[in-house]
């Protein structure tokens, strides 16, 4: 059973790429990371918060993200007939020192990065992406069929 108002699958990210590159600009990707996920999430499945809340929820009261984001991961699965691998209890995660929110990233996007690589190789292109996309008609070719009437005879034919 696939999601009836299905719309481009999101892009697909290393989690330890989201955990470096958020430590990296001391966590302003993460919130960028935060805004992508949920809007791409919405797009697809018609349903969910979007990037906007999403964005305002990780900048006023951001341990909610870490329940809500797991929880329409999990959703996108449960909508398609499957067991859902990650749910809001996986935002529990965050909870553990030091490692806890590395954990949850790696749970999370790893999870949604399976959903989205098993939709794409279904046809369903990535937003912003062109290349599943069913490929444009070919332009019509014209032949032409006339003879060229000043072109010397084949060597080694008689004239």
């Amino acid at each position: 059973m696939t999601i009836a108002t299905a719309g481009p699958t999101g892009k697909v990210r290393n989690p330890w790429a989201v955990i470096g590159l958020s430590i990296i600009t001391l966590g302003i990707y993460g919130l960028y990371w935060q805004y992508a996920t949920f809007k791409e999430l919405k797009e697809y499945a018609g349903k969910g918060i979007g990037g906007g809340l999403g964005l305002l929820f990780a900048l006023l009261v951001g341990i909610v993200n870490a329940f809500l984001m797991p929880s329409e991961v999990g959703d996108l699965y449960t909508a398609d007939g499957q067991q859902p691998p990650v749910s809001a209890l996986t935002g529990i995660w965050v909870f553990l020192p030091f490692v806890g929110l590395f954990v949850w990233v790696i749970k999370t996007q790893g999870r949604l990065n399976g959903f989205w690589e098993s939709h794409a190789a279904a046809g369903v292109a990535p937003a912003g992406d062109t290349t599943l996309a069913a490929p444009a008609p070919a332009a019509a070719t014209v032949t032409d069929t006339t003879a060229d009437t000043d072109a010397a005879p084949d060597a080694g034919t008689d004239a």
